[in-house]
């Protein structure tokens, strides 16, 4: 499976820049990072949260950890991770486990880390275990408007 025909019509239709990137599988956005040659701070990783009855797309390096309690006073209740089965049918086009930070395109809300925004680029999964996408962080930050707040801790 390659990149989403959803992420790429998605990309092209905002005239975002990216460049697309394929490394051999892997299962976590740590796994990606390494088959990539890169900083685990560079690539994000996008974890699903739940909240009341509400999911939300969290993105954060993929060499942090969520702090539930912080993140949940950025939201406003109490947060827990969602698991795959509750969430797969949120991103129909992706593997399971390899969604994108682009909640606009699945109507969720998105929390992004302020520590991805250190760096000009950012690196994250296309919907597949295979393939990423580069671009720069600004770009990305115009296209899924996310609340950018501190919830994660390296390590």
């Amino acid at each position: 499976m390659p990149i989403s025909t959803r992420i790429k019509i998605h990309l092209e239709e905002n005239h975002v820049p990216y460049m697309p990137m394929t490394h051999p599988s892997s299962f976590t956005a740590s796994g990606a990072a390494a088959v990539m040659h890169v900083s685990g701070r560079e690539v994000a990783k996008t974890v699903i949260v739940q909240a009341g009855k509400e999911y939300y797309l969290i993105v954060l390096p993929s060499s942090y950890h969520v702090k539930p309690e912080k993140l949940a006073q950025v939201i406003g209740h109490p947060v827990r991770l969602a698991t795959e089965a509750e969430f797969a049918s949120l991103f129909p086009d992706c593997e399971l486990g390899a969604m994108p930070p682009l909640g606009e395109l699945y109507g969720l809300p998105v929390y992004v880390d302020e520590s991805l925004s250190v760096d000009k680029e950012i690196i994250f999964s296309a919907g597949t275990h295979r393939d990423a996408i580069r671009m720069n962080y600004d770009d990305f930050v115009k296209l899924a408007r996310p609340t950018v707040c501190s919830f994660a801790v390296k390590g």
